[in-house]
């Protein structure tokens, strides 16, 4: 079968603003839009530009707005989208070419809220020792791949770039609830700032576009109440 790929692209050296291409890809039911994607490139267009790496969900490289959606080009399939599949970059973020942002901004974010255990060195045997029900508290938290879909879906990320952000909070919430970290405070007083954990407006966007099922609100919500408690 064939498919039509509505790809939008961009070329800064030769562009004025985005726009629209299309090409008649032949697929599978069970390719994957990264499938898609790459076959466009080798048989079409060689300078058609976009980030991936694992392609098995994992590095979070290929997320991409599909068919309206944040989601993983990797892990979305032809048979899921139908005839035709659109192409975007993530929202948001400053693009560098064609499907590829610039996610420098992003990582700051990440980067901010001290993503790190921070911990004196264990007395005796070396081992921080934590049980099945304190590691059960942060676990959903530690799924997060970087991949910037639930940021980039935010609506209080459209309206305020500074805020911090849906993915940055979850990677605060992993410390923050870890028995064995020393830096919750710190990364709370972070977090208090105008543009952390308060621009939340429990939209439930970075809940849907999440490809590794995070219940990200619940996260938020979680480090609010931290927040106000500190």
């Amino acid at each position: 079968m064939d498919v039509e790929l509505r790809i939008q692209r961009f070329d800064p050296e030769t562009d004025q603003a985005p726009h629209w291409q299309s090409f008649t890809v032949p697929v599978e039911p069970m390719d994957r839009v990264l499938d898609v994607l790459t076959r466009a490139k080798e048989q079409f267009d060689g300078s058609i530009t976009f980030r991936r790496s694992c392609a098995h969900g994992v590095c979070g490289s290929d997320a991409l707005m599909i068919n309206g959606r944040n989601r993983l080009a990797c892990k979305l399939r032809v048979e899921q989208l139908g005839r035709t599949i659109t192409v975007a970059p993530l929202p948001g973020l400053p693009v560098v070419k064609d499907l590829v942002v610039d996610m420098e901004g992003f990582f700051g974010k990440y980067r901010s809220v001290m993503p790190f255990l921070v911990a004196a060195e264990p007395e005796g045997s070396g081992e921080r020792l934590q049980s099945a029900e304190q590691r059960e508290v942060y676990d959903d938290t530690t799924k997060c791949i970087l991949c910037a879909a639930c940021t980039t879906s935010c609506p209080s990320f459209w309206a305020e770039p500074e805020y911090v952000g849906p993915a940055a909070i979850v990677n605060a919430h992993r410390f923050i609830f870890d028995s064995r970290d020393e830096a919750a405070h710190e990364r709370l007083e972070i977090l208090a700032d105008e543009d952390g954990v308060w621009r939340c407006r429990t939209t439930f966007n970075c809940v849907e576009a999440c490809p590794r099922g995070i219940n990200i609100t619940k996260a938020i919500l979680e480090v609010s109440a931290a927040v106000g408690a500190r």
